[in-house]
């Protein structure tokens, strides 16, 4: 929250910058171009880039090609698939509970408060006023609004304010008793003729606009240097109008004195009146006739311009940065490979352990699996990666056998799953991208020096996995399976491996903390691993469904063990850091259970 926050504040104050550019370069021009510019500028506060950003990201193509090896089983089973966890527990990295953002929290809300506070009282001591106040039926004033055509309610008020609009959806007119017998036909005219602008413009709902800003990013320099500089422009805009239509400017000049004069107080901000702004400016430029030109060809351009690249350029950002899983791309795309025959049928309910294999034909075979499961494996994400999708993703376990019409390609087999599953299983997604806690895994000293159960496996130490061979069969219960090359057990709370990259261990660790982990740790070759610990007591262990493989042994915690963070620090001689990154969501939007054949 604090990081989209700074970036919020940081890109709104490069666009008030560049805001601030712009009315320079239409100095020149009519007022109420800069005016909007400025307006632009506040509005862009209450309007954050991220959701254009993921806009753009939504929109980029994806990729067709998954990254290989997801999660680990019990036993290597086929040569292609990435292997499923049969069990793990959720263990948590603690953090002690900061005060800060509690305390900046409660700073905010008092800022908050006082400004919103400040403007309250302000609006109800003129709301009374206009209570107070009675409508004025016939008279000089009520005739020059005729001839002006302004159908507006004027109300007369004993209280010393300066004449101004109040009320954005009915705005009507407050007018000092008494000022019409100092101001000559002229002058009234052009007093009128400057509030009826600020009725035509809605000045008031703009000006409620900023004070929404101001009340939120009350915090911020630049918000209220802004609202100084919408006042300015507003007024500008206001006297042009004015000039506009005729008036002497000596006459207009004279009235706006002469209303200074007799009003002791304006009202509240979001109450348009006259006497607005730099006073001393605005007399100086009325008394020069300072009429500003119309935007030219080259100007109403830079607008355009400056108006589309403030949309298009998150957007872009969100196109470029899409996450892993998605990509632009010109060439047309190739068909998707799919099974040529597919049974799908529940598993039986005493069904116990997971299974996945492909046979070297490329027949796949699915035992026990839910379809979150599936979806893992297809897409090579981790539970904490799917959101959305109904109860039963988890809760029913399905048996499948696909067989392809030729042996898939290594890319191939990952992308025959995902058709499968959106042919079957109707299934429908779409990708997302959020700024999540994750986990980098490096070497816990500077001299690189490994831990005792991390050692360099020996080539010819162990029996190549032979996918041509049937799979061995499982274990007497209560006996460990004997591993091969290549292959890892995990456990509860223990794990072991033969021959196997560092790069093997992250999605069993992903899993197992509920966070993305990444490996930074630059060790290259084949390792045998062996690890135990003690699972966090406070998380709740996830069993497999069906419970654990036959063989597995129940699990046995010392409750005196060390965490998986200790762990890997002292048997691996490996560690995990804490960092914020990127993380791919797949959000399931449609899914219904297949039927059988």
């Amino acid at each position: 929250m604090i990081t989209g926050l700074t970036n919020h504040l940081w890109q709104s104050t490069v666009f008030g910058a560049v805001a601030g550019l712009l009315t320079l370069a239409l100095r020149k021009n009519q007022a109420r171009a800069r005016y909007w510019v400025w307006l632009a500028a506040s509005a862009k506060f209450l309007v954050p880039f991220a959701p254009l950003v993921a806009l753009g990201s939504h929109f980029a193509w994806r990729k067709t090609i998954v990254h290989a090896g997801a999660t680990i089983v019990i036993e290597r089973l086929g040569p292609k698939f990435p292997p499923v966890i049969t069990a793990s527990v959720t263990a948590a990295e603690p953090h002690p509970t900061s005060l800060v953002p509690i305390l900046l929290w409660a700073f905010w809300c008092c800022g908050c408060a006082v400004v919103l506070l400040a403007w309250c009282v302000r609006w109800r001591r003129t709301a009374g006023i206009v209570r107070a106040a009675e409508p004025l039926t016939e008279g000089r004033e009520v005739e020059t609004l005729k001839r002006l055509q302004a159908p507006i309610e004027i109300l007369s008020s004993t209280a010393h304010i300066e004449p101004g609009v109040f009320g954005i959806r009915r705005p009507i007119l407050l007018w000092p008793a008494g000022i019409s017998e100092r101001l000559v036909d002229a002058q009234l005219e052009a007093i009128l003729a400057h509030e009826m602008s600020h009725v035509r413009r809605r000045d008031n709902l703009a000006a409620a606009l900023h004070m929404l800003v101001e009340a939120v990013f009350w915090f911020h320099p630049l918000v209220w240097w802004i609202g100084a500089r919408l006042v300015e422009e507003r007024e500008t805009a206001c006297d042009h109008e004015v000039l506009r239509l005729r008036s002497e400017p000596e006459v207009y000049a004279q009235g706006i004195l002469k209303v200074c004069e007799y009003c002791l107080e304006a009202p509240l901000l979001c109450v348009s009146g006259v006497s607005g702004s730099d006073l001393k400016k605005r007399i100086q430029g009325i008394m020069a006739q300072r009429m500003a030109h119309d935007l030219g060809l080259a100007r109403r351009l830079l607008l355009a311009v400056a108006g589309i690249a403030a949309i298009a350029v998150p957007i872009g950002i969100g196109l470029l940065n899409a996450p892993a899983g998605q990509a632009q791309s010109q060439a047309p795309a190739a068909p998707t490979p799919q099974f040529d025959v597919a049974s799908i049928k529940p598993s039986a309910p005493d069904q116990r352990g997971m299974r996945i294999s492909s046979s070297p034909g490329g027949t796949l075979n699915i035992t026990n699996l839910p379809l979150k499961e599936m979806i893992m494996i297809a897409w090579s994400v981790q539970p904490f990666q799917i959101s959305g999708g109904p109860a039963w993703i988890e809760s029913l376990r399905y048996d499948i056998s696909a067989k392809p019409d030729h042996k898939p390609k290594e890319d191939e087999e990952s992308l025959m799953l995902q058709a499968l599953l959106a042919d079957r299983f109707q299934l429908k997604i779409h990708h997302e991208t959020k700024e999540l806690p994750i986990y980098a895994l490096v070497v816990a000293n500077k001299e690189g020096k490994l831990g005792p159960q991390l050692t360099a496996s020996k080539e010819g130490g162990c029996t190549p996995f032979d996918p041509s061979q049937p799979p061995p069969p499982p274990p007497d219960p209560g006996k460990p399976p004997t591993l091969g090359c290549g292959n890892m057990m995990m456990g509860f709370d223990r794990l072991s491996a033969v021959s196997v990259q560092i790069e093997g261990l992250i999605p069993m660790l992903s899993r197992m903390l509920g966070r993305t982990v990444l490996d930074k740790t630059g060790l290259t070759g084949k390792f045998d691993i062996s690890m135990h610990w003690t699972p966090d007591q406070s998380q709740a262990m996830q069993v497999p469904p069906g419970g654990p493989p036959p063989g597995m042994p129940q699990p046995q915690f010392d409750p005196n063990g060390p965490s998986i963070f200790s762990a890997l620090q002292e048997q691996l001689g490996l560690k995990l850091e804490s960092q914020k990154g990127p993380v791919d969501i797949i959000v399931i939007d449609h899914v219904e259970k297949p039927s059988e054949n």
